[in-house]
């Protein structure tokens, strides 16, 4: 059993912060609507595990409303140049009838996504939303399944497939692996955007 110390002096203390986003990539979630346009969702709750990617989606939101209509979307992550284009939309919903909640969180209506954001819309090869060109990296995704935890009814986990990823060919080495050094993402960091720093090495998983 492992020897643990309590120093005299903590350099620690406990918080209760009022969100966990504690350095996590920033993604925009674009969603099939009724019409057939796309709409775009900034969000920063996701983890990869093999080819799946799982989401993290606000309940009362036109992002889950879409996917429970027509499960398939695409995950476009942004470089930390674009984080302005995504600060722009951050504020807006696609709900004609906002919410109380997110009226009260300075939220408005806003359909045209695209172009509030100044980005352009791209066809996918597969899935019906659009991708979004201005991203280095596309995942079309297919919904697999969509929980809303009893212990936080809130938010709902939606567990995705990937189909087809898409990256920008400046940032692929040999052929099929993506250069850590020419990409970066966009990192919200307790609601701050943020671009990776140097590179202080590999693990030993590592095949590049």
């Amino acid at each position: 059993m492992e020897k643990t110390i309590e120093p005299a002096v903590s350099p620690f203390r406990e918080i209760k912060p009022t969100i966990l986003y504690y350095g996590m990539p920033t993604i925009l979630l674009t969603t099939l609507n009724e019409d057939g346009t796309t709409n775009i969702s900034p969000m920063s709750s996701s983890w990869a595990l093999g080819d799946s990617i799982v989401l993290g989606i606000g309940l009362g939101g036109k992002a889950l409303e879409n996917i429970q209509r027509h499960p398939e979307c695409v995950i476009n992550l942004p470089s930390p140049d674009l984080w302005t284009n995504v600060e722009k939309i951050a504020s807006y919903t696609s709900l004609e009838e906002v919410p109380e909640y997110k009226c009260k969180n300075g939220f408005t209506y806003k359909k045209e996504k695209f172009e509030a954001a100044q980005l352009t819309p791209l066809t996918s090869k597969t899935v019906k939303p659009a991708r979004i060109e201005e991203c280095p990296i596309q995942i079309e995704v297919k919904v697999m399944d969509i929980r809303i935890p009893d212990y936080d009814p809130h938010f709902a986990i939606v567990e995705t497939k990937v189909i087809h990823f898409h990256a920008l060919k400046e940032i692929i080495q040999k052929d099929h692996y993506i250069d850590p050094n020419k990409w970066s993402p966009l990192i919200y960091n307790f609601r701050h955007y943020f671009a990776l720093g140097k590179e202080m090495g590999k693990t030993f998983r590592s095949e590049t």
